[in-house]
């Protein structure tokens, strides 16, 4: 299968097989029987896609409560650094992070399991990410850790002082403000 799983439970990267010709290529880059048989059966209900540019980074965003979401990710144009990480109360990895390089050249994805933060910064010149959720926005229960919390020392692979961050992800609370 093309699966390849992180060390952190439930986040799981999928790198489909892609079939190349004279026509140019083919693959499935979603098929519910395939995730079922890895136990992941998520429904998703919203699709999303947001064009950026280099050193643009969104995130780490989640949902709470009823309105939680789980994402499936990836990049159809340009490169990114995608970062996960694990929320979930009781969880032998809460506070772990994750980080993989999606691109439109490697087609890889990675499933982002409800109670995950989550985002990315872009790579390459412009990147266009689409992900799929398996609930709705909610505006009144989404939340956020602080892409630079020095608890976390996530690695983004880019100088910091040169991304380009909204305002609304720069106030958002650092780690420590969420509970275990």
């Amino acid at each position: 299968m093309p699966f390849i799983e992180t060390p952190i439970p439930g986040l799981m990267a999928f790198e489909p097989t892609v079939f190349h010709d004279e026509r140019g290529y083919f693959f499935e880059s979603y098929n519910r029987r395939t995730w079922a048989e890895i136990g992941i059966t998520a429904d998703f209900v919203q699709m999303n896609q947001a064009r950026s540019t280099r050193g643009v980074l969104r995130g780490l965003h989640y949902q709470t409560g009823d309105m939680a979401q789980a994402k499936l990710v990836r990049v159809v144009e340009g490169e990114v650094l995608d970062v996960a990480v694990d929320l979930r109360e009781g969880s032998a990895t809460y506070g772990a992070w994750y980080s993989i390089r999606l691109s439109a050249e490697n087609k890889r994805q990675l499933f982002v399991p409800r109670g995950f933060a989550h985002g990315y910064i872009v790579l390459s010149d412009t990147a266009e990410f689409v992900y799929q959720c398996d609930n709705f926005y909610s505006k009144a229960q989404e939340g956020g850790v602080r892409y630079d919390d020095p608890q976390l020392k996530i690695d983004w692979g880019f100088d910091l002082r040169q991304v380009v961050v909204s305002e609304k992800d720069k106030a958002l609370p650092f780690f420590g403000a969420h509970r275990r």
